[in-house]
């Protein structure tokens, strides 16, 4: 039986575990198929608890509610509380730009695990194993209204006080084609503040940045 460890659930078939864990730059047997079914996997779990635990909030309620749990950083953020990045699996280039530690190879790598739960226990299982690690991001919302996105409260924020729109730039771009690293620069100009975000494409980069400049001016 395969451990897993904070995890919460021992596979049947170890090796759905190791490869869930290999990043593509390491292996031939990697992790990029398991993503691809971990990514609805996961979208369907939430839809169907926003779903049940908000009967009275509408579609675009619940989808808003879905982006911001399924959202890179939020699911990168649930792989550092499982402590995935040090089981990962990196190419040495990978390893030598810390990886481990990047949120778009940690989501995916989280979203592989919840494939590989599945393929080892079934459905029903794996929303026993995965739906605790989203309980406190769950709780977080606000019932039936949740949070709009960064970029969205950032333009509400300065209209609100009559004052110009952000800018957004692109400040590097790097990393191979299936695992790109977008750095995006967000400035304000009344009150002049700056910051930058990083992100796996260009509007998550934004949207980090715009939330890392919603906090420099609601300390």
């Amino acid at each position: 039986m395969g451990g897993g460890d904070r995890i919460g659930h021992r596979f049947n078939d170890p090796g759905l575990l190791e490869q869930a864990l290999t990043h593509r730059s390491a292996a031939a047997r990697h992790n990029e198929r398991l993503e691809f079914l971990g990514d609805s996997v996961v979208n369907f779990l939430i839809a169907e608890v926003l779903f049940q635990r908000w009967p009275k909030a509408d579609e675009g309620a619940l989808t808003r509610a879905r982006a911001e749990l399924v959202r890179e950083a939020s699911l990168a953020a649930i792989a550092r509380e499982l402590e995935l990045g040090a089981r990962l699996v990196l190419g040495p280039g990978e390893l030598k730009s810390g990886g481990h530690r990047r949120d778009s190879i940690l989501a995916d790598a989280l979203e592989a695990v919840v494939a590989a739960i599945y393929l080892d226990a079934g459905f029903e299982k794996t929303r026993a194993v995965v739906l605790p690690w989203f309980e406190a991001q769950l709780a977080a919302l606000p019932v039936g209204k949740p949070g709009k996105d960064a970029k969205t409260r950032l333009q509400e924020w300065l209209q609100g006080r009559q004052k110009p729109l952000p800018v957004y730039e692109v400040v590097s771009e790097s990393g191979e084609e299936h695992a790109k690293v977008f750095v995006v620069r967000c400035t304000t100009g009344e009150p002049p503040s700056s910051a930058d975000g990083e992100g796996s494409s260009r509007r998550n980069a934004e949207q980090a940045a715009a939330a890392a400049v919603l906090r420099l001016l609601k300390p």
